[in-house]
């Protein structure tokens, strides 16, 4: 039997794990409206969900997180079929995943 110090910590894990997830495969768009429309909403949707402590409220959250990962790997697939123009705000040099070490 698991206490809930222990459901809660590998609740998080599976939370973080799917959280990495969702931002790995939306940067796979290759067009970048719908690249950024990802990202936002997924950082939105977690972070609207952080302080959430209901056990049910947050297991209906993954299980809805999980259903959208497997939509978006859908999508990004048939995105990465077509070729889209660079936009202006963006730059080979400079994508918004990347962070630039100042070590």
């Amino acid at each position: 039997m698991s206490t809930p110090a222990q459901t809660a910590t590998s609740t998080r894990a599976v939370a973080f794990s799917l959280y990495r997830s969702l931002l790995r495969t939306s940067r796979q768009f290759t067009a970048y409206n719908f690249r950024e429309y990802a990202l936002r909403r997924t950082r939105d949707g977690f972070r609207d969900h952080k302080a959430e402590s209901d056990p049910r409220a947050i297991e209906d959250f993954l299980t809805k997180a999980e259903k959208e990962l497997s939509m978006l790997k859908r999508q990004t697939a048939v995105s990465q079929m077509y070729q889209f123009n660079e936009q202006v705000v963006e730059s080979k040099h400079s994508r918004p995943h990347r962070r630039i070490s100042t070590a």
